[in-house]
């Protein structure tokens, strides 16, 4: 009689349990809110068509700006062209960099998806001088790229701490998430 009543109960809490069926399709109403792509994602170019991707500052923010490319260049390359700045192109349309503070004398290594970049002399009062832009520069171009998941930065070979978008300092490992709110639509 009990394993009856047990089945029984069981039997009626499965039933209960799933998404009922229905006999025709229905419309699925989706968010407005639509969330935006990630720096990785906004990087992907066109099929057949390289693109490198460049963290360009614009007003107040950082906006992804592609360049056309035979092929995706290596690290090293990738920050020169982020270093040399906007194009006249990109200048005419109102692109900037934040980088003409900071001077960056190499990637000292990539390994494990983390790329560190060996930071030199930051001079003060030539240029712009918001460096939350110009590590959000930094920080979210090389993101961009396949093989490097986050960013740490160095001076003289020590652990350098910079500032995230909502201006605390880290010495860690940062990702494009850390400057998420300066990021602009194209």
């Amino acid at each position: 009689m009990w394993a009856l009543v047990a089945a029984l109960v069981l039997a009626l809490a499965l039933a209960g349990c799933g998404v009922p069926t229905e006999d025709s399709p229905r419309p699925v109403t989706v968010s407005s809110r639509a969330s935006a792509p990630s720096p990785a994602q906004a990087g992907s170019p066109a099929p057949g068509r390289p693109a490198e991707l460049l963290f360009l500052v614009r007003d107040t923010g950082l906006v992804a700006v592609r360049r056309p490319a035979e092929q995706m260049p290596a690290i090293d390359a990738h920050l020169r062209d982020l270093l040399s700045g906007p194009t006249t192109a990109e200048r005419d349309a109102g692109y900037t960099s934040a980088l003409t503070g900071i001077t960056v004398t190499g990637i000292v290594e990539v390994g494990g998806g983390d790329a560190t970049v060996e930071i030199g002399s930051r001079s003060d009062g030539s240029g712009r001088s918001d460096e939350v832009l110009a590590y959000g520069q930094i920080v979210c171009t090389l993101t961009s790229r396949a093989d490097v998941d986050t960013v740490s930065f160095r001076h003289d070979g020590q652990p350098l701490r910079v500032p995230r978008a909502d201006a605390s300092l880290t010495d860690g490992r940062l990702t494009a998430a850390d400057y998420a709110d300066l990021i602009l639509p194209s």
